[in-house]
């Protein structure tokens, strides 16, 4: 089963304050729109999203369907079937996509330590 490309989804205060951290360890801009208080950022592999006023905790997030480039992958596991496999292991859900739904969809688990995961398909 492959989930997709991961990065850590951030709970910024001050969003231009932490690109400016963050660019300090090397990380640059990928996407997003610093004036909607959101951004990704990258370093090689490694990807943070930095979102002010948007998620409550700092949360993993899978991209079913995606690199780490943000490119598209096949073939891929529709976010709609990882929740019904998760669901037949026992996994409780946050919130769920709509399994009679296509293309862009996500859920949200959250794992033993209080976590939220989000699994978030863009096509």
């Amino acid at each position: 089963m492959s989930l997709g490309a991961f990065s850590i989804s951030l709970a910024v205060k001050d969003i231009k304050a932490s690109v400016a951290f963050y660019e300090k360890l090397g990380f640059t801009p990928f996407g997003g729109n610093i004036e909607q208080n959101w951004l990704i950022m990258k370093n090689g592999d490694c990807i943070i999203g930095l979102f002010q006023g948007m998620f409550e905790k700092n949360t993993l997030t899978f991209n079913p369907g995606w690199n780490s480039n943000a490119e598209e992958i096949n073939p891929f596991e529709d976010v709609r079937v990882l929740q019904e496999r998760f669901r037949e292991n026992g996994i409780e859900f946050v919130e769920e996509v709509d399994i009679s739904t296509n293309g862009p969809g996500y859920f949200v688990i959250i794992d033993p330590d209080g976590n939220p995961i989000l699994f978030d398909q863009h096509r």
